[in-house]
């Protein structure tokens, strides 16, 4: 049998950038090895040029377990974009700390090709392989500053409660394999074109599985208790590659699976996932304006942020897809630009997490507390900027597709949302105190990160319609 090796191009190339730097990692000296960092995001653009190459294009490998489609190659250059900006963010942060640079970036690169995997999966063993893949690199990347013991038991935490999830998933894997005879898509999807008489029970019970799996990923509520300690207790680079690139991959296997091979069966999964959205929402605003500490409040503003995303796949059909992956586009980058900001903060072994310590942050270093700004400003989805676009999509899609409630608690949600965010904003510019914070001179990588998020929230909230065309190419290309 003759195998298709283009669709594997983006994620080989990934693979052997993270081969690479494992391997010269053996040979450069201590004060060489900042080298690894430019290698990383040399084999990332390679990969990101490969994905502009092949867009349009429509290839399987392994008897169509591997697709190459846009929707894939969508998420690849997201993932892609992802991890060069937690790679540039980290330069600087890995020489404070002291956490092996090699084994790092070689993590990250290994993570990112199970997120390519989990996108381009057209099987449910495949799926799971790739999110192993991307699990066990971030399980890892948790308790890389292996001096401080709070990462130490974040990853514990993360390992042991990713276990579970794990288990619940593989577990509705086998299921649904029971039922249909293949963890193939199309094979399964075929099984749902029977007479819904002839669906045994134990199916439904797969999906109700696969679902608890999937929320586990996301952090949506009731499987979110996990999320705040661990974004805590990582590495502040790697709880930034958490919140925006394993939801992202877990979002894309939800939009693969769910949205189109079960889209038949919609109708028993649409309802419980409403109610998980609304209660992921509320749930994370509420907790969120009761932390002191900014990175907390990150970590369970992403926990809100899982249920906005969660409207888009209640939603379904072309505006629910359109919107959602449009949404994890304009979220990638201002959750990306905050955690930025919380990095340029610490100093030596102290974060300097506590709201008291932006107090000052807008006169002290302009353009950090500029940035900042523009971040919160996002998130809680004021206009002109991306996370404005990313909601006024995702509550559209709703209303478009008969969910006008769910709409209605999400906007309720986003304006509840503005307390903690602007809480920021009033420390930078109208208290006194708090930490000066990173120069230009003391981490330039840092800036330029933080300046591409920048640029990222800015286009995306004043010209969205490239982005939104793009995203609407992408889940189409699914059907």
């Amino acid at each position: 049998m003759e195998i298709n090796f283009t669709p594997l191009l983006p994620a080989a190339e990934v693979a052997l950038a993270a081969l690479t730097v494992l391997l010269l990692d053996l040979f450069l000296k201590e004060e060489e090895k900042g080298l690894l960092a430019w290698i990383s995001v040399l084999g990332l653009a390679i990969a990101s040029a490969m994905t502009f190459l092949l867009w349009g294009s429509q290839e399987g490998a392994f008897q169509d377990t591997y697709l190459l489609d846009s929707f894939s190659l969508f998420f690849s250059q997201l993932f892609i974009g992802v991890a060069v900006i937690t790679v540039l963010s980290s330069v600087h942060y890995l020489r404070e700390t002291g956490i092996r640079q090699g084994e790092y970036y070689a993590l990250i690169l290994f993570s990112t090709f199970g997120m390519i995997l989990m996108a381009s999966a057209n099987d449910l063993v495949v799926f799971f392989l790739g999110l192993e893949t991307m699990s066990i690199a971030v399980y890892v990347l948790t308790g890389m500053w292996r001096e401080r013991s709070a990462a130490s038991e974040a990853a514990m935490k993360y390992f042991i409660i990713g276990a579970f999830a794990t288990g619940f998933l593989l577990y509705g894997v086998a299921l649904i394999y029971g039922a249909a005879g293949s963890t193939h898509f199309d094979r399964v999807a075929a099984f749902l074109a029977r007479p819904a008489q002839q669906w045994p029970l134990f199916f439904y019970a797969g999906i109700f599985l696969l679902l608890v799996g999937l929320a586990f990923k996301v952090a949506a509520v009731p499987f979110h208790f996990w999320v705040p300690d661990v974004y805590e207790g990582a590495p502040t680079p790697i709880a930034g590659f958490m919140a925006v690139g394993v939801k992202a991959a877990a979002f894309a296997g939800w939009a693969r699976i769910f949205l189109t091979q079960l889209a038949p069966v919609q109708s028993e999964w649409a309802d419980p996932l409403w109610v998980l959205a609304v209660l992921t929402m509320t749930l994370g605003n509420l907790l969120a304006i009761v932390q002191t500490s900014v990175k907390r409040m990150l970590a369970y503003s992403s926990i809100a942020h899982a249920g906005y995303l969660l409207i888009g796949v209640v939603a379904g059909n072309e505006a629910g897809g359109q919107a959602l992956l449009f949404y994890l586009l304009t979220y990638a980058p201002m959750t990306l630009g905050a955690f930025g900001v919380v990095m340029a903060l610490k100093k030596g072994d102290q974060d300097h997490e506590g709201y008291g310590d932006y107090a000052g942050l807008g006169w002290k270093r302009p353009f950090l507390g500029m940035a900042m700004a523009l971040f919160m400003l996002s998130l809680a989805g004021f206009p002109p900027l991306a996370g404005f676009a990313g909601k006024f999509y995702l509550f559209r899609s709703a209303v478009v597709e008969g969910y006008t409630s769910l709409a209605v608690l999400g906007a309720l949600n986003s304006l509840l949302s503005v307390i903690y965010y602007l809480r920021v904003i009033v420390m930078m510019y109208m208290e006194e105190g708090g930490v000066e914070g990173k120069s230009l001179a003391d981490a330039p990588l840092l800036y330029t990160a933080i300046a591409i998020s920048v640029i990222g929230t800015i286009y995306l909230g004043l010209l969205p319609a490239t982005a939104l065309d793009l995203s609407r190419q992408s889940f189409l290309s699914l059907r």
